[in-house]
């Protein structure tokens, strides 16, 4: 690859050297600048790329990348930033920026990010002025949520179709109202169909509407959903569910952008855009003859898998707090949680994911006894059981053996998981069967075991002692 010019904006200089050094690394040649201040006066010399964070401490990185663009638009830039919500990814997509990277970012997923953007010729960049910075509907920090809002940041400006997919109470509405929000079409209606809550034969109607006298009961003509959602969002929920003779009529509207009511025969014009979500695996529904090939690829253009609760685990007491914040902006009382309460959150399996919690949350500012919520309050609202074994322990692995441990630890004792006493007290558990391991590995010749330790012979018999382990065979 050939080298290439980059400058890198950040005030933290332990991260300029780190990005430094791994650009270096590459073969490109790196300017570094602390501030926009700085970075004006080196921006003189245009670089082939651009490393910018976005909170900068004369101001806002974005809007330095919103000027480039403007004078030019060929630029391509990586934006980085520790204030990692859907707000900031949607900014620096509508900025013009080519990646958009959470902090605490990985360098290998950095270096395939410039090498990525050296090699494409970017286009305009052109986007949506003044994206709001106001709090989203989407809430999480986790790496496996930044996905969704680099997804998120790239779909709002088109109109592509997008398909959700994910468990009961993962968000999938919340992801498309803010596909919709962020969106060109935000000023025209978001409409939202379950197609698991309408009777089979009613379905057709409620998408396409009806004439009078289309069937019994029809006393006037009513206009469907895609007429409703004219110029904006039709979401079509739990899209799994939905009858094969109304998938093929879907099919039609999606590849001819026309339809008619039911009973009826005036063409009406499809001025939307389609969200679909679903809990199911439509692939395999195809692969049973129980969902259309056909329709499957015209609504997975755009996937956004939505991870469980359990697989975004770092994010379960931010959303905590939310939902009792939200709880007490309603009149319930003001609820909040202990350092504890939050750890057993965290070792708990959530089976109905943020829905769930939030139930629990609103459950709590209702019933908790005290102002701060302790660890076995939680407990107790919860219950004891299988949906503590959060961690999903592999009796034949080793990580499944600290796993299942850690399990145990969130339950019996949750302070240990958030006062800094976790990684001595597993290392102290799990020293004393690796010794002994070793030793019998060896017929207990210690020489031979402290050198596949890595630690002389006199440190392992000082751990023989405090550990009380019978070394038994020879000292070599």
């Amino acid at each position: 690859m050939k080298s290439a010019d980059i400058l890198v904006i950040d005030d933290d200089g332990a991260i300029r050297t780190v990005v430094a050094a791994a650009l270096k690394r590459a073969g490109h040649r790196v300017r570094a600048a602390e501030t926009l201040r700085d970075a004006r006066t080196q921006l003189a010399n245009l670089p082939d790329l651009l490393v910018s964070d976005v909170v900068l401490p004369d101001g806002d990185g974005l809007e330095l990348v919103r000027a480039l663009m403007q004078d030019h638009p060929g630029l391509p830039v990586i934006v980085l930033s520790a204030k990692n919500t859907l707000s900031t990814a949607v900014r620096a997509t509508e900025a013009g920026a080519f990646e958009y990277l959470p902090k605490p970012f990985d360098l290998d997923a950095l270096t395939a990010a410039v090498a990525s953007a050296l090699g494409r010729n970017r286009g305009t960049g052109e986007g949506e002025e003044g994206a709001p910075d106001e709090a989203l509907p989407l809430i999480g920090r986790s790496p496996a949520m930044q996905d969704v809002y680099r997804i998120i940041a790239r779909v709002v400006s088109n109109d592509l179709t997008v398909l959700i997919s994910g468990e009961s109470g993962t968000g999938k509405e919340l992801v498309a109202q803010a596909i919709h929000d962020l969106g060109h079409r935000r000023n025209a209606p978001f409409v939202a169909l379950n197609m698991a809550a309408i009777p089979r034969e009613l379905i057709e109607a409620e998408l396409f509407g009806h004439e009078r006298g289309a069937f019994t009961g029809a006393q006037a003509r009513a206009a469907g959903k895609f007429e409703q959602a004219s110029g904006g969002t039709l979401f079509l929920d739990e899209i799994g569910d939905m009858p094969m003779d109304a998938q093929t009529r879907l099919l039609r509207v999606l590849q001819s952008g026309e339809f008619t009511s039911v009973g009826g025969s005036r063409t009406i014009r499809a001025n939307v855009r389609i969200v679909a979500a679903t809990n199911k695996d439509l692939a395999k529904l195809v692969a049973e003859n129980r969902f259309r090939e056909d329709l499957f690829y015209r609504l997975n253009v755009v996937p956004i898998a939505l991870p469980a609760l359990r697989d975004r685990r770092q994010d379960v007491p931010l959303l905590a707090r939310h939902f009792l914040d939200r709880a007490a902006e309603q009149g319930l009382p003001r609820k909040r949680l202990s350092d504890g309460a939050g750890a057993l959150l965290q070792a708990y399996g959530w089976p109905g994911n943020v829905r769930e919690l939030e139930n629990l949350m609103r459950r709590i500012a209702v019933l908790g006894r005290d102002d701060v919520i302790d660890a076995e309050e939680i407990r107790a609202m919860l219950g004891e059981g299988e949906r503590f074994a959060i961690l999903d322990p592999d009796a034949d692995s080793l990580r499944g053996a600290v796993r299942a441990r850690l399990s145990e630890i969130a339950l019996a004792d949750p302070q240990a998981m958030v006062d800094g006493s976790l990684y001595d007290r597993i290392i102290a558990e799990v020293e004393k069967p690796l010794i002994e391991a070793i030793l019998e590995q060896t017929g207990g010749n210690q020489l031979r075991a402290a050198k596949a330790l890595g630690i002389n012979r006199n440190t392992l018999r000082k751990k023989l002692d405090l550990l009380d382990i019978d070394p038994g065979g020879t000292t070599g």
